[in-house]
């Protein structure tokens, strides 16, 4: 951008706020809001009428795999079970190039885009079939997408690579060096989980990084890494810096021994990344009568002021056959399949905004506020509840102050300060 732009006559959901207002936001040449507030001067500026639409911040999706998606076409996992989809990537992963990795990933980077999301953390495998070719990939990736998208990269550490604790450090210093942004790993399917999730912690602790963990993605109250994951979070000092996706056995414990739970991770100060798209494929299938959702217990852990964030988790591979890249439409999904009340749209719609944008700890670089970067979601809806209940036919998506994605055939007049009209070209 070389001209400022101002937003205006838009409805502005503003950090720290619940309810849009109406104002309008200034965003330098640079990028970055450098003013929010009525019937801001033109000045120079060139600015954008909005009769009405939504002022948003972008989405943030804490959780997904971008290393394996768009792979569902390349395998087969006929049981629909984590195993078997465990099984079938294993299988297809010696044979996946780096710029097959990094050219279907790039696909699914541009529809989030497209429906507003403006950054994603990606967990990328580690493991003996892969080693850290994946967190090469993604790093190309992100450098690839900085004028679009936020990506970071957690270091996955996940199948056999779990019970493999030399080779798994080894292979986590490297990504380190390779410059990820989180250490994470799957615990529940190594033969020394204690151990492998010290190892997790340790590394953690010495390069600086916080930890984002796939717990107990499982439904069986007898396998619980749930104190495990708190009590370490206190003794390594990591409290507000590990997060916890899936927690699906949470929800088959006994309603007490799932509160205490729910009080411990709440008082360590983990957060929880709730998957309903995985959950609700995954989970579950050896059930003969009423199968269950296979979520965690969101709307207990919400109630009980648990930091709660939902997020895409696979796109179309073998772990989640579907997947549009829109967070409004995982935010509908953990409405349903969660339980929650039709007065939760609005809680909704911060698990896929504001919630995991702490999380990731993108801080005062988020949202609708002065200094902030202008990663912003125009849409056209009523309400926040009414644009998570059915979406927006119109939306206009801001990256750095720049249109990276529009759906309207006029994504707006610009009016120069001269009073001037010309038509904006996205």
């Amino acid at each position: 951008m070389s001209r400022d732009l101002i937003l205006r006559g838009g409805r502005v959901l503003c950090a720290g706020s619940t309810m849009p207002e109406a104002l309008d936001v200034r965003i330098g040449g640079n990028g970055r809001i450098v003013a929010i507030a009525p019937d801001l001067p033109d000045g120079e500026a060139q600015v954008r009428l909005l009769d009405g639409q939504l002022v948003l911040p972008g989405l943030v999706d804490i959780h997904q795999h971008l290393d394996k998606s768009r792979t569902r076409a390349l395998v087969s996992n006929p049981s629909g079970t984590l195993a078997g989809a465990s099984a079938a990537y294993r299988a297809l992963a010696p044979t996946i190039t780096r710029d097959q990795i990094i050219a279907r990933a790039l696909r699914t980077v541009e529809a989030c885009s497209a429906f507003g999301t403006v950054a994603i953390r990606s967990h990328t495998n580690i493991d003996p079939q892969s080693g850290v070719r994946g967190v090469e990939a993604m790093v190309a990736l992100r450098q690839h997408c900085a004028d679009r998208m936020r990506i970071q990269i957690v270091a996955h550490v996940t199948s056999d690579a779990t019970s493999m604790l030399p080779e798994a450090e080894a292979w986590l210093r490297s990504a380190i060096d390779l410059g990820i942004d989180a250490i994470g790993g799957v615990p529940a399917f190594s033969d020394q989980p204690i151990a492998f999730l010290k190892l997790l912690f340790e590394m953690a602790q010495q390069s600086g990084l916080p930890l984002d963990l796939h717990i107990d993605e499982h439904l069986d109250e007898t396998k619980l890494l749930f104190d495990e994951l708190a009590q370490m979070t206190r003794a390594y000092g990591m409290g507000g810096r590990v997060v916890a996706g899936h927690c699906s056995a949470l929800s088959a414990m006994p309603p007490d021994a799932a509160r205490r739970t729910i009080d411990n991770l709440r008082e360590a100060g983990v957060g929880i990344v709730t998957l309903p798209a995985a959950n609700l494929f995954l989970q579950g299938r050896e059930a003969d009568r009423l199968p269950p959702r296979g979520l965690t217990r969101v709307k207990q852990l919400l109630d009980a002021g648990v930091a709660v964030a939902a997020a895409s988790d696979n796109v179309q591979d073998p772990f989640v056959p579907t997947g549009s890249g829109d967070l409004l439409e995982i935010a509908r999904w953990t409405l349903l399949a969660g339980q929650l009340g039709l007065g939760d749209l609005q809680k909704t719609f911060e698990m896929v905004s504001t919630t995991p944008a702490l999380m990731m700890g993108l801080g005062k670089d988020w949202g609708i506020q002065k200094g902030a970067r202008a990663d912003i979601l125009i849409a056209r809806a009523e309400t926040i509840d009414d644009l998570v209940a059915g979406g927006a036919l119109e939306r206009t998506v801001l990256f750095g102050g720049s249109v990276v994605a529009s759906t309207s055939a006029y994504a707006g007049a610009f009016i120069g300060g001269d009073g001037s009209a010309s038509a904006a070209t996205e």
